[in-house]
């Protein structure tokens, strides 16, 4: 309103930062002028007692002399001390100070590891400018180290949980014949087959069984994030870089390095994106949304599709060079029809998992539950027999599941069920499954012919088991 002042509510300092420097005055004045930037501004005249005060406090920023004795211009004493700190804590951001015309010894330390290095000529807006971007590196490794310990915590999760392939069919043998001849190696796989055939749990499978088991397993449902959201999820992005975004996010390729990058339904990405994908491929290095330099990644790269890429690209759907990219080996997973021999060991399986789940004890398939089961066509292929599993898991009130308890949700023919079923659940998923029957699997036409867009039905087939 008109003659009221308005208030401006300043960021508050935050970030802890130590300086060593054997220069009383230099120390003082860094002290002062960083002060309203930082929440808590240490400071040392002598590089001993460095490694004892890293052991009473953590620090986000560590500003190291070059050169502690006088007369000496090597720069040997701060690579030193650098390197210790670096050895305590790899993920340490050490900005060195030096004397100004030392720049290509400066520059030759950010080789061995200093994040930056900032001059005595004091210049107040260089210095300000070159701490706060190492400040800004230092929040981004903890970030990354933050994600890289929850994804660790969830992927070990998710490994305990389920077994990385069950199948005793001749055709799961083949493929668990190649998985074991690649997995050692770093080359690109791609897995094609119907959706609901378990191209995750087989690219799990792979990482599981290769060097980088020990890093990360990162996955991507690439086929549902728009082009804004491609970007910014793979690539990272910087603070400010678009609307809402209030600091910087740290691409999953990024996350992923050292370990393994799941890229499923790579056939639903535009060309556009094909492109730059390509790119990143073909230099291993990302540069995210508003930054100016790129970062070196190292992933093993598995991608997985339902769709035929090389038809796609006769049709001018899909990069060809992208394709040879991503399909140094190729693994195609049966549908569960081809491989019946492995529904009862599966079902069994899920059963018994479900039954934990849901406190129910030991729970026995019934020959007549398992007859039944064989007779079904399974269009949703593994993920739906999970399904199925679950929901006679949930309902089933003694220790034998019977055939009445296994609830196939249509056939594959896609008919609708019985008069009196009144399920807007069940009707949808037959749905689904009908439109991309007709569609022969894609899911672009298979959603204009339902009415609803592309990610929409990404959502409904997860739900639906399909």
């Amino acid at each position: 309103m008109k003659g009221e002042q308005q208030l401006v509510t300043m960021p508050l300092p935050q970030g802890k930062i130590l300086i060593v420097d054997d220069n009383e005055e230099l120390l003082y004045a860094l002290q002062l002028y960083l002060s309203p930037h930082f929440k808590k501004i240490d400071i040392l005249k002598s590089p001993k007692q460095l490694l004892n005060q890293l052991e009473k406090d953590d620090y986000d920023l560590i500003l190291l002399d070059m050169n502690f004795k006088a007369g000496t211009q090597t720069g040997n004493e701060g690579l030193y001390w650098m390197s210790r700190i670096l050895e305590r804590d790899p993920t340490s951001c050490v900005v060195l100070i030096t004397a100004y015309g030392d720049v290509e010894l400066a520059v030759n330390a950010l080789k061995e590891g200093a994040t930056d290095f900032i001059q005595k000529s004091w210049d107040e807006e260089k210095i300000l400018s070159s701490i706060l971007s190492a400040y800004q590196k230092r929040k981004s490794k903890m970030k990354i180290k933050r994600l890289r310990s929850s994804q660790q915590h969830l992927t070990n999760q998710i490994d305990n949980r389920f077994p990385l392939v069950i199948g005793k069919s001749l055709a799961m043998e083949r493929v668990m014949e190649t998985v074991h001849k690649v997995a050692s190696t770093d080359a690109n796989i791609l897995l094609t087959g119907e959706n609901g055939t378990g191209k995750e749990v087989v690219a799990r499978a792979i990482h599981h069984l290769s060097k980088r088991k020990d890093q990360l397993f990162v996955g991507v449902d690439v086929g549902s994030l728009s082009e804004t959201l491609f970007e910014s999820e793979l690539f990272g992005a910087k603070k400010g870089a678009y609307t809402d975004l209030h600091d910087d996010r740290v691409g999953r390729m990024v996350i992923a390095t050292g370990g393994t990058l799941f890229l499923d339904e790579i056939g639903n990405i535009s060309t556009h994106l094909q492109t730059k994908l390509l790119g990143v491929i073909q230099n291993r290095e990302v540069t995210p949304l508003g930054a100016n330099h790129p970062t070196s990644i190292d992933v093993r790269l598995i991608s997985a599709t339902n769709k035929n890429l090389h038809k796609m690209v006769t049709e001018g759907g899909f990069r060809e060079d992208l394709l040879y990219r991503i399909n140094t080996i190729l693994i195609e997973l049966p549908p569960l029809r081809e491989r019946k021999e492995d529904i009862p060991v599966l079902a069994k399986f899920f059963l018994q998992k479900y039954a934990d789940h849901y406190q129910k004890g030991n729970l026995e398939l019934h020959p007549a539950a398992e007859k039944k089961l064989l007779a079904h066509s399974w269009p949703g292929n593994v993920r739906e027999l999970q399904h199925v599993m679950e929901k006679a898991a949930i309902l089933c009130s003694g220790n034998l599941l019977t055939a009445d308890y296994i609830l196939p949700s249509g056939s594959h023919t896609g008919e609708l069920l019985e008069p009196n079923n009144f399920s807007l659940t069940d009707h949808e998923r037959i749905l689904i499954v009908k439109a991309l029957e007709s569609c022969g699997g894609n899911i672009s036409k298979a959603a204009q012919m339902l009415g609803i867009n592309r990610s929409t039905l990404y959502d409904k087939m997860k739900r639906h088991g399909i």
